[in-house]
């Protein structure tokens, strides 16, 4: 890019993502940006902020899953409690449930397909020796 003009887009795009990542509308994003609502729609359309705004969207999840994971046991805890509490209403109890269950299903179908990966590895590994 060239100067001025392309450091002030990276600048103003990098904003527009910010804004956009912490739940603004496209026209608020680009508000808070300082640019017109059709840029940011334009720049929507570009791959390369399209990659950019995917790569900053999982950054930000992995940071969010890793807070989770490290505060799974009193989450579930805290979940358990909630669906055994009389006075938790009983759609709140229904979401626990399920999502409790589904979390549990989830991390066994993983275990599964790691050992099933390491397996193919190891089978690969060997075929690969035995040339």
């Amino acid at each position: 890019m060239k100067n001025g003009h392309g450091s002030k887009f990276g600048r103003k795009k990098e904003a527009a993502i910010a804004a956009m990542l912490s739940g603004k509308s496209q026209a608020e994003a680009a508000r808070v940006a300082g640019i017109d609502p059709s840029t940011l729609k334009r720049w929507m359309r570009l791959p390369e902020f399209q990659a950019e705004y995917l790569q900053v969207r999982r950054e930000a999840m992995s940071q969010a899953n890793a807070r989770i994971q490290h505060n799974a046991v009193a989450l579930a805890s805290l979940g358990l409690k909630l669906v055994a509490d009389a006075a938790t209403p009983a759609s709140v109890k229904a979401h626990l449930i399920l999502g409790l269950l589904d979390r549990g299903n989830k991390s066994v179908e993983l275990e599964d397909v790691v050992i099933r990966l390491a397996a193919l590895e190891r089978g690969a590994e060997e075929m690969k020796n035995q040339r």
